[in-house]
């Protein structure tokens, strides 16, 4: 994973960090007085280039390493690296090679905030970067503001990392408003939709896409018909499923995991109901379809359309955006030969990209507020032809393109028509069709 730049071991919090943690929170209130002579003045210098020496930036990440979401977070750090190793042997930015610090926190909110406590005391890291989740993610927003450290490319559209605005906040991706606003569109308009229900996790990720779709089915005067539910971290989906079954949906938003999302569309096939299962990007597209290809029957193969917000990485679909994903493609195969190109790790070496761009336009006398600064200037960036990432000082999301997929032969394929997606529903649902 990456070597010596990933050597820290999970930490869990102690009663042994309490005073580094009264500490950072001394050390913030600190910089907010004025008048209060050298000490001051000498900490909030310190504060501000926290992790930058001569010849190096210090970076961290909190993101699942194990556990049942840990391919996201395995393919987002490693798409991430790709593009830092490149960077790092093509001489660093500015002088400075980059060094990320990465933690394990196993999607598990009271774990990432230790780790990310950790990486700011202990560590001084310069800036978060590439945090997985949004329960995860959520419990840090505090610390931010007390510490006064950017936090950018996150892998979540959560809609709390976007409102209220935080300058300390930088999203790369769409958000899973903007995913679940342009699914229901589809369903409703494009196919004629009207019973649709969310099956969603338990927590703030869940909730998050539950009111993204509440929102986007309100606008043409519809609400759901079932919501279903299950706890973070278990395959308990039999409750949800059998509300969602006595619904009679049509469709099924799904905001959750792989495994867990795998588990209810199993489920549903083997007791003969068929909707579409629509999923947000989080959800995984690569370890979703291996799932259920693994648990594949003698029943038609289920209709599983999922959102994206970053483009196809290989194959014919990926050369119709010209290669724009080519680099992730060739840095992956020569930092991690054995993984395959997927769209999680794409999104990482986007982030990767963006970070690098905002870490040579702040210069050589980088400090935390000439890189959110540097971002703000980030105007069309081209990461690949036709894909441009454009920020303000108002505007923290880079990205709002909204892509779609669906499962076929084990694969997820771009959307090429909506009338075949619905040519299909009707195949599968016969006379009950729209």
């Amino acid at each position: 994973m990456g070597g010596g730049w990933l050597s820290k071991k999970p930490f869990w919090i102690s009663l042994a960090l309490l005073p580094a943690v009264f500490a950072l929170a001394g050390l913030a209130a600190l910089h907010g007085l004025s008048g209060c002579g050298r000490h001051s003045e000498k900490a909030a210098v310190e504060q501000a280039t926290s992790g930058v020496t001569d010849d190096t930036i210090v970076l961290g990440s909190s993101l699942a390493l194990s556990g049942h979401a840990s391919y996201l977070g395995t393919q987002t750090l490693r798409g991430a690296l790709s593009y830092l190793n490149h960077v790092n042997e093509s001489g660093g930015v500015h002088g400075r090679r980059l060094k990320l610090v990465s933690y394990d926190d196993s999607y598990d909110p009271p774990r990432c905030l230790a780790n990310t406590q950790r990486l700011i005391i202990e560590d001084k890291v310069f800036a978060l970067f590439s945090y997985v989740g949004t329960p995860t993610t959520v419990k840090i927003l505090p610390l931010l503001e007390d510490a006064q450290i950017p936090l950018l490319g996150m892998f979540t559209g959560a809609n709390a990392l976007r409102e209220p605005f935080n300058r300390y906040i930088i999203n790369i991706r769409a958000s899973y408003y903007q995913e679940t606003a342009a699914a229901v569109r589809h369903l409703v308009k494009d196919l004629g939709l009207k019973r649709i229900a969310v099956f969603y996790q338990y927590d703030a990720y869940g909730f998050d896409g539950l009111t993204g779709t509440e929102l986007a089915l309100k606008e043409f005067g519809l609400e759901p018909v079932a919501r279903g539910s299950y706890v973070r971290g278990t395959l308990d989906v039999e409750e949800g499923l059998t509300k969602i079954e006595d619904s009679r949906a049509e469709a099924v938003v799904m905001i959750g995991t792989y495994d867990p999302c795998a588990r209810f569309i199993q489920l549903a096939q083997a007791g003969g109901f068929s909707p579409i299962f629509y999923t947000v990007s989080f959800v995984g597209a690569e370890e979703l379809a291996r799932r259920l290809a693994e648990g594949a029957g003698a029943e038609p193969a289920p209709l599983v359309v999922m959102s994206q917000v970053v483009p196809p990485t290989e194959g014919s679909d990926a050369r119709k955006f010209s290669g724009g994903a080519q680099e992730y493609v060739e840095l992956l195969a020569r930092y991690y030969p054995d993984d395959k190109p997927n769209s999680v790790g794409l999104e990482g070496y986007y982030n990767a990209r963006i970070l690098v761009e905002g870490l040579k336009r702040a210069g050589r006398n980088l400090t935390r507020e000439s890189f959110i600064k540097a971002i703000d200037s980030i105007r069309d960036y081209e990461l690949g032809p036709g894909q441009t990432v454009s920020f303000g000082p108002e505007n923290h999301q880079g990205m709002e393109r909204v892509y779609f997929t669906q499962l076929k032969e084990g694969r997820f394929t771009l959307v090429e028509s909506w009338l075949e997606v619905l040519a299909e529903f009707r195949r599968l649902r016969g006379k009950d069709a729209p």
